[in-house]
């Protein structure tokens, strides 16, 4: 039986998020949170401002080090280990806050993120395939600096490609995308997953793409987990509509 097999039968799981708590002083950022991941599964995570989204994913790439509990990728155990080594296991995130070195062309800007596993020769062509899939080839020799934010949101995404990723943590890259813009991105997230088997956690505002594009969601409030299950599980979830989303809302899930 294949791992796929396995893991679709409720056996082992890709990712492995075990009582993992976080405090910083006297606030629990995160606390004791559990779920796990199948391969090929796009998750959303939401939840109102201050949530502990962002702390999550910092916890699960080596970023912060939690206080406690577990975090186990493809059944080795990760959890408070350095980025570094956390990436190369096949784990990483982009920013919510996109820092790309403002001089620098865009092609350089992204070839950084292939240098974790090949040489520069080699990073560039990978930095050139990646800007192609997210639909910035034409741009590859402007500087960094003059990009608008939706453009530097696909930079930091197609440089986190260039590590190689198994599982990829987006967080809020659909931040100030249009309708248009939104939706090629959806597709781009789906094509990754379908044809070249990544798996997705997906930190996002928008309701409408995560309806529409997450398999399962998990809802954080004051850091805790407050709910996990379907969109329209989610979407029609009492304590989800008190804590953030304010009414119930339809779901078309495409995902």
């Amino acid at each position: 039986m294949s791992d796929v097999t396995k893991e679709k039968a409720g056996g082992v799981k890709f990712l492995e998020v075990s009582h993992v708590t976080r405090r910083f002083g006297g606030l629990t950022a995160v606390n004791d949170v559990s779920f796990s991941v199948n391969r090929g599964d796009i998750i959303g995570l939401i939840g109102p401002n201050g949530a502990g989204k962002t702390t999550l994913f910092n916890l699960l790439v080596g970023l912060t080090k939690p206080n406690q509990g577990q975090v186990v990728l493809d059944g080795v155990s990760i959890g408070g280990s350095k980025p570094s080594r956390i990436a190369t296991a096949g784990m990483t995130k982009t920013f919510q806050n996109v820092a790309l070195f403002a001089e620098m062309t865009v092609l350089d800007n992204v070839l950084v993120g292939g240098l974790l596993r090949h040489s520069v020769e080699d990073a560039r062509a990978l930095a050139e395939k990646n800007l192609a899939r997210v639909g910035l080839a034409a741009i590859a020799g402007k500087k960094a600096g003059d990009l608008s934010f939706p453009e530097r949101a696909r930079v930091e995404m197609a440089r986190a490609l260039c590590t190689g990723p198994k599982l990829l943590l987006l967080d809020e890259v659909m931040a100030a995308l249009n309708e248009t813009e939104m939706d090629a991105l959806l597709e781009l997230i789906r094509s990754l997953r379908d044809n070249e088997g990544l798996t997705f956690i997906v930190v996002e505002h928008h309701m409408r793409a995560i309806m529409n594009l997450c398999n399962r969601i998990i809802v954080l409030c004051f850091g805790q987990k407050i709910a996990e299950g379907t969109p329209a599980d989610i979407a029609s979830d009492p304590a989800v509509i008190d804590a953030y989303l304010g009414s119930s809302i339809d779901t078309e899930v495409s995902a």
